[in-house]
């Protein structure tokens, strides 16, 4: 395109279809006054949109600061300002509750920056959006996961990172509430004497989230589900391991008392899953 009328063009262009709707219903007096300004987007520098941006987020203009990030990205995309203003506006989004367009901006900046300085960030407040909207326990956790995955990638990929201690806490906090969901239905198939199914959930929390407060009665539930079942050498294992590493707890000394009323004791079983766990328990309890 010729440089010289290369703007003249562009204008031309953005007007045929408003020339032509006025030709068309023919509804604009001869002497009235076209404001073009009203269809053309203003085109702002970076560094002011930047600028008004930060001000109105110091000042608590959340949707606002918002918009004005987003304006950078959209009026001046692949810039520096607009690197900054995605992982910004990601987070003025995020102060104001509005998690679904924080994670959207978030995505945007870590698929064009995955290498950048705000990368770390970006994950950070990823997994803050969708933190903040876990559910209670007896709803679906597919929020919890996705907070967990997003911290994960602070720890693993930027270990140096401020943000590593705080996304270790959330990431526990996330683990033991996966953990609080599986002992829920596990609680709920054990009620009605589906005792497989009760197992299979304990089983995974002694398994799975070894370092979680869960694990206590979990060891317990799989007691008293086995030793119904009459898998006995499995309902002493089970025992054995909560004994070891919760000697004086109320869960231990109930599953003592339920074994001795069947005449057994708690004792370990060299083949069973549980030796294997127990291992796990023990560092878990350590915080490895």
């Amino acid at each position: 395109m010729n440089k010289r009328f290369g703007g003249k063009a562009r204008l031309t262009l953005l007007l045929v279809p408003i020339a032509g709707a006025l030709a068309i219903t023919g509804c604009a007096s001869k002497d009235d006054d076209i404001d073009l300004n009203a269809y053309v987007d203003t085109i702002e520098p970076a560094d002011v949109l930047y600028n008004q941006a930060l001000a109105n987020l110091n000042s608590g203009r959340l949707d606002e600061a918002a918009k004005k990030f987003d304006a950078v990205d959209r009026q001046h995309p692949y810039s520096e300002f607009a690197r900054k203003s995605l992982v910004m506006g990601a987070f003025a989004n995020y102060r104001a509750g509005k998690y679904d367009e924080a994670v959207n901006m978030t995505k945007r900046y870590i698929a064009l920056y995955p290498n950048q300085p705000e990368a770390a960030y970006a994950y950070y407040i990823t997994g803050l959006a969708y933190y903040r909207q876990i559910p209670d326990v007896t709803r679906e956790q597919s929020m919890t996961r996705r907070s967990i995955a997003a911290f994960n990638e602070v720890v693993e990929r930027f270990p140096d990172s401020e943000y590593v201690e705080d996304s270790r806490a959330k990431i526990r906090f996330g683990r033991d509430q996966l953990a609080g969901k599986e002992m829920q239905v596990g609680r709920y198939y054990l009620e009605r004497k589906d005792y497989v199914a009760a197992i299979k959930r304990f089983r995974g929390v002694v398994e799975q989230y070894s370092n979680t407060r869960h694990v206590e009665e979990a060891l317990a539930r799989l007691t008293e589900a086995y030793y119904a079942l009459g898998v006995t050498n499995e309902a002493q294992a089970a025992a054995a391991v909560l004994g070891q590493n919760y000697p004086d707890s109320q869960w231990y000394k109930d599953s003592y008392k339920l074994l001795q009323s069947g005449g057994l004791q708690p004792r370990e079983s060299a083949g069973s899953w549980l030796s294997k766990a127990a291992a796990a328990i023990t560092g878990g309890k350590d915080g490895v």
